[in-house]
């Protein structure tokens, strides 16, 4: 397992004590390693508020009981920011990810990229530790593909990304189409919600088969 790293903004694998001669698995966190929405969902409940899984969406999916017109955005997004702030480290992790890394650590250097804001950093980083997953974690923002294009171009062996979100796949095969691409979406209640482009990027939702498909592609070098 690679040496834990403290959440970085560091695009230079060296810093992130990684190897250049490895491959490289790219991951994200929120509904691929952890269960997002359960768990800003059970932090709203505390909050007298419910999450309603009826689309893939966010804000619009929170409701004050009985009330049929969801949250107003902008208080839906001080929730949010709080959830980061005080909640996010009760999250449950996704079902079988931490051995699916560790597994494949044996063969790539493994880093977690997080669009989580910032107040989000100590809970993120102590919630991947205490599950067993104290990669090196770089916080970003906005599109993922420049950030994964800076990161691919520092190694010789493929790059794999994981994310559930199409519109940060679509990025990284614009900004790096040559990294292998991979649609998860860990919550069973968003995966027929979930838009897909089958296409342009394997969809696999289940840990264990994503697992294998990613070691044939790492294990080659």
């Amino acid at each position: 397992m690679p040496q834990s790293n403290p959440v970085s903004k560091a695009q230079d694998l060296g810093e992130l004590g990684l190897r250049r001669d490895k491959p490289l698995l790219i991951v994200d966190v929120d509904e691929v390693l952890g269960l997002f929405m359960q768990g800003f969902g059970d932090f709203l409940a505390g909050r007298g508020l419910e999450m309603r899984i009826d689309r893939f969406a966010l804000f619009q999916n929170i409701y004050r009981p009985g009330e049929s017109e969801h949250l107003d955005l902008a208080e839906g997004k001080a929730h949010f920011d709080d959830f980061f702030r005080y909640g996010c480290g009760d999250m449950e992790p996704a079902a079988g990810g931490a051995e699916a890394l560790a597994a494949l650590a044996d063969h790539a250097g493994i880093v977690i990229l997080s669009n989580a804001p910032g107040q989000a950093r100590m809970g993120r980083t102590r919630w991947l530790a205490r599950h067993r997953m104290d990669y090196p974690l770089i916080l970003n923002s906005g599109p993922k593909g420049p950030l994964v294009s800076r990161l691919a171009s520092q190694v010789s062996g493929p790059v794999v990304f994981i994310d559930d979100l199409l519109s940060n796949l679509s990025s990284v095969a614009e900004a790096a189409p040559e990294v292998h691409r991979f649609q998860h979406v860990a919550d069973e209640r968003l995966r027929p919600l979930a838009p897909a482009d089958l296409e342009a990027h394997r969809r696999i939702d289940h840990w264990p088969d994503l697992h294998a498909a990613i070691h044939d592609i790492v294990s080659q070098t």
